[in-house]
């Protein structure tokens, strides 16, 4: 198998000291989603930083395998709770996968960094194209795609099978004044594909703070997070988001977020680049259901069952928050769904990479839901993800039933 090169300069950057925490011990071994699906060490946590420190150190060569067990990597980040040595294996995964990128990537490679460099990491363009995608929609392009097979020969096909018919855009104010005596004010993050996938549930989350008292603040020059950037093994780009966040944040103390994945990148700004300093990022459910309400909600019927997503578990280490939200609201009946402590397979963007592997990842998930009315989750992608396997039960972001409760219909678009 021929070698392949390494990027010289992140090599000597790779953190070498993070890796060598690792005892091999394999605590790990069961949390780990790949080294379950195929019982191999090279898809295990430690084999995987045991391969970095071997192409770090000059004592291996990249092969085309040893890329691809990296890439198989969901970066759910499971490893790093149970890790006795807290090895920061999210860390050590994004340097490795620097040093490791390709000089000439492939044309997959290349359509994934033009998406987020082209797209995501700017706002205009995505909303043009996004606006496209709606009207390609309306005229049934999609599914016209997926049954002739040119969106499989694009490699497009679970992409347009998971996207949800989008929403009408929202046009965002700046401020959201306090309905009645303000009892504070938060900063709302919208993130880059959410903030049109998710443009109601967006809505909703600043109808209901307004509702309970909260001024709310929607910074206009607000970016992609950066996470996706980052999780490809990107430098310039990540740093370059995070300071224009940064920037159109300024004077927020409390920055609320409704992705999980997004918030626990924005949690690590300080650590990575030296930003956000000060600023208490917060996901929406753990703010709701910690703040003091200025309104009573009414009552609901129905069973709930709560997805913990991988960076609400795992990263921000707060898996409970969403629970914690939707108990406070009469009538319904919430508990944890069956697993919570793997992962579902959406990963960001892995599920479109690896799709048998998400649906095998997915099909557990669904069946725990079966008795449910309703499936909680806090991440977007995870949603998407755990909806286009079809369960009985309505996937929904908490603080959806937080606003039917309270009678919140949203804001004007």
């Amino acid at each position: 198998m021929p070698r392949l090169p390494l990027d010289e300069e992140a090599r000597a950057e790779f953190p070498l000291e993070m890796a060598d925490r690792c005892v091999k011990c394999g605590l790990c071994l069961p949390h780990c989603p790949t080294y379950r699906l195929t019982g191999s060490e090279a898809e295990s946590p430690r084999g995987r930083i045991a391969l970095l420190q071997g192409l770090a150190e000059g004592q291996l060569d990249l092969t085309d395998r040893g890329r691809a067990h990296l890439d198989h990597c969901l970066a759910c980040r499971a490893c790093e709770r149970v890790c006795p040595a807290d090895v920061p294996y999210g860390r050590i995964l994004d340097a490795g996968r620097r040093m490791t990128a390709p000089a000439e990537p492939t044309a997959h490679r290349r359509l994934g960094r033009l998406g987020r460099d082209g797209l995501l990491a700017h706002p205009r363009r995505l909303a043009g194209a996004m606006s496209l995608l709606r009207w390609a929609q309306r005229l049934g392009l999609p599914g016209l795609a997926r049954r002739t097979g040119v969106a499989r020969r694009l490699g497009l096909e679970t992409a347009l099978t998971e996207l949800p018919a989008l929403p009408p855009r929202q046009r965002w104010e700046a401020h959201y004044p306090a309905e009645g005596e303000e009892r504070g004010r938060v900063a709302l993050f919208l993130g880059c594909i959410a903030r049109h996938t998710d443009a109601h549930r967006l809505a909703l989350t600043v109808g209901l703070l307004n509702r309970l008292g909260y001024a709310v603040d929607v910074p206009p020059g607000q970016n992609c997070c950066g996470a996706l950037h980052a999780h490809a093994g990107e430098a310039d780009e990540p740093q370059r988001l995070a300071a224009e966040n940064a920037a159109a944040f300024t004077g927020a103390d409390t920055v609320i977020h409704l992705a999980t994945g997004c918030g626990a990148h924005l949690a690590e700004y300080p650590e990575r680049y030296a930003l956000f300093e000060g600023v208490e990022v917060v996901e929406a459910s753990r703010f709701l259901a910690d703040a003091e309400w200025a309104a009573e909600p009414g009552a609901l019927s129905g069973r709930v069952r709560v997805h913990q997503p991988c960076t609400a578990r795992n990263a921000l280490r707060d898996g409970g928050a969403a629970a914690a939200l939707l108990q406070r609201i009469p009538g319904l009946e919430v508990a944890e769904l069956a697993g919570n402590d793997q992962c579902c397979g959406a990963a960001g963007t892995w599920f479109l990479e690896n799709p048998e592997w998400a649906a095998e990842l997915r099909a557990p998930k669904v069946a725990a839901a079966a008795d449910a009315d309703w499936l909680a989750t806090t991440n977007p992608g995870c949603a998407l993800h755990l909806a286009a396997g079809g369960p009985a039960a309505r996937v929904v972001h908490p603080v959806e039933l937080a606003a039917r409760a309270f009678g919140v219909a949203g804001i004007s678009p």
